[in-house]
């Protein structure tokens, strides 16, 4: 497996899994297939693994440690704390990026995954109501007593990530980035690479559409969130359908699926980001491996960018009332 470096010093196969799905926000699950998925990508080498206590909540973290056990020493293992779900109403959810709270947070996690200690500790969305030096102290404790090696933070605006990296040093940031989510272009990536932070890439594949399986919007099952997201709805399925068709041609020319395609043009955009596809199946997690031996010709490149220019992506990528939490 090749493999790339986060940061200044995290080693990480060049190709991660998202693991959030197995558990919750794309229909049902199944935990015998989703173990066996998560054992073959250790087997293939995608041994950079990404969970959060919020997603189940709690039962994805479980899912994960139940399946790195007796392989503990294979996985860069990733998790996150931020967000917290309202235990009677699981859609309702808060952020807390208090120091008390994360140090709770981190301990659960521990004793959810099985394990003594977090590769990389993400601040899964920063809290508006208290300052980022204050949580990223207390994080900067965790590293201090070995219960975390490395931090992270997930969509923070660069002024937010150059105090929180002020503090201790920011290993990566997990945004949204594909060729359907185009805004880590616009500050981050630059603000990373001058303060060396690596890019972890979610969703590269665009929640699934850049795979070209979906070709209505009333496919989705019952849990499926994308039912609701405003890319997958009315006139803009439409239109972003009409993008997806341009970009399954240009795979077809070359040999390879469309999710193939997607996930090498994000590795193409440099050695220091690491993409980390989502699935809950084994045929879908070999597909998405095989993406790192798709070479990209500077003439291919340019014909994505004109199939899928930057701003050609109708909706935004959250519904309205979850964007003030991936903004601040």
């Amino acid at each position: 497996m090749k493999q790339r470096t986060l940061g200044r010093g995290l080693t990480v196969s060049s190709l991660g899994l998202g693991c959030m799905g197995m558990s919750e926000f794309y229909g049902a699950g199944d935990e015998a297939e989703s173990l066996a998925t998560l054992h073959r990508a250790l087997d293939l080498g995608v041994t950079f693994l990404d969970t959060a206590d919020m997603y189940g909540p709690f039962t994805n973290e479980r899912l994960v440690g139940k399946a790195i056990a007796g392989r503990r020493d294979e996985v860069v293992l990733a998790t996150k704390f931020g967000i917290e779900r309202d235990p009677d109403d699981h859609a309702r959810r808060g952020v807390n990026g208090r120091p008390d709270y994360l140090r709770r947070a981190c301990d659960a996690s521990l004793q959810r995954l099985g394990v003594d200690h977090i590769d990389l500790y993400y601040q899964h969305r920063v809290d508006p109501d208290v300052p980022v030096e204050e949580t990223w102290g207390a994080l900067a404790e965790l590293v201090a007593q070995g219960k975390v090696r490395h931090l992270g933070i997930s969509e923070a605006a660069p002024g937010v990530v150059r105090r929180a990296h002020a503090v201790h040093p920011i290993t990566a940031g997990q945004y949204e980035y594909s060729l359907f989510t185009r805004d880590p272009e616009d500050e981050i990536i630059a603000t990373f690479r001058e303060l060396g932070i690596g890019l972890v890439a979610y969703s590269p594949l665009g929640r699934g559409f850049l795979t070209g399986a979906i070709t209505s919007a009333d496919q989705f099952e019952a849990g499926d969130f994308r039912a609701a997201n405003p890319r997958f709805q009315g006139e803009n399925f439409a239109a972003n359908r009409e993008l997806v068709v341009q970009i399954e041609r240009i795979a077809e020319d070359k040999g390879v699926t469309p999710a193939q395609l997607a996930l090498a043009w994000v590795l193409a955009q440099g050695e220091d980001i690491v993409p980390i596809p989502g699935t809950k199946r084994r045929s879908y997690l070999e597909q998405n491996v095989a993406a790192l031996d798709v070479a990209l010709t500077a003439q291919e490149l340019a014909a994505l960018e004109k199939a899928a220019p930057r701003d050609a992506v109708a909706g935004e990528r959250y519904p309205a009332a979850s964007l003030p939490r991936i903004t601040s």
